[in-house]
């Protein structure tokens, strides 16, 4: 039985999320369609998490080494000295996460997310669910979120990724936003499309770790990065 990594709660209702125009700029067959209005648009009736959400969620908890709903262990007194940035994490699990003493929250695009104003190695986990995909160069923006972690601290993820195909850049391409595109609003202009490869740009960020962690696959994947601290 599907369980929500957020509140616990275990029943889930669903709508369609993708549109025609969307559906045709990325160029997605059916099973496509249905996997990705799935991750999107399935969704705990308790507290609004989709199953991205709920595969963050899960991320978050493997990376601390905790167990149960993320509502539960938020208020465990062990974990008020944990350091969190939540860029744009997604609202059930931003909920959750702000009763933490050391959360932050850097909403993406006003926090720039290829110079993020933090200093180096101020946080033991950072936080991010489908922003990724809009930032202009991709790379920076993980090398960033890198630099602003502890050694040993994890980032927590999730994009968009069609896994039948390799991510590809839109430059070039019509502009695609997720959202209503009548606004031409920068957080929603999508500039990578991401694919199986999705891991690869971790790496290329410096991160020598990443697990990926699945629900109901293909529908929703969270990634998780960190560098182990050196040894003495």
């Amino acid at each position: 039985m599907l369980e929500c990594s957020i509140c616990g709660g275990t029943q889930f209702s669903s709508r369609e999320i993708l549109w025609d125009e969307l559906i045709a700029a990325w160029g997605l067959c059916r099973e496509e369609v249905e996997y990705i209005n799935r991750q999107q648009g399935c969704f705990c009736v308790a507290c609004r998490a989709n199953l991205r959400v709920v595969a963050l969620g899960e991320a978050v908890r493997d990376a601390l080494g905790v167990e149960g709903p993320m509502t539960a262990w938020t208020a465990d007194p062990r974990l008020a000295g944990l350091r969190v940035l939540d860029v744009n994490g997604a609202t059930a699990i931003s909920n959750a996460l702000s009763h933490l003493p050391g959360y932050v929250r850097g909403n993406f695009p006003e926090v720039n997310m290829e110079a993020l104003p933090y200093p180096a190695a101020a946080f033991d986990l950072v936080v991010h669910s489908d922003t990724l995909e809009h930032v202009p160069h991709p790379l920076r923006g993980l090398e960033e979120c890198r630099r602003v972690l502890r050694p040993g601290g994890h980032l927590c993820f999730t994009i968009p990724v069609v896994v039948g195909r390799l991510t590809r850049s839109r430059d070039g391409l019509p502009p695609s936003w997720h959202g209503n595109s009548s606004q031409n609003s920068d957080d929603y202009l999508v500039q990578t499309e991401y694919g199986a490869d999705m891991w690869t740009q971790v790496m290329r960020a410096g991160f020598t770790r990443v697990t990926l962690h699945q629900v109901s696959y293909p529908a929703a994947i969270a990634i998780t990065a960190w560098t182990p601290p050196a040894r003495n």
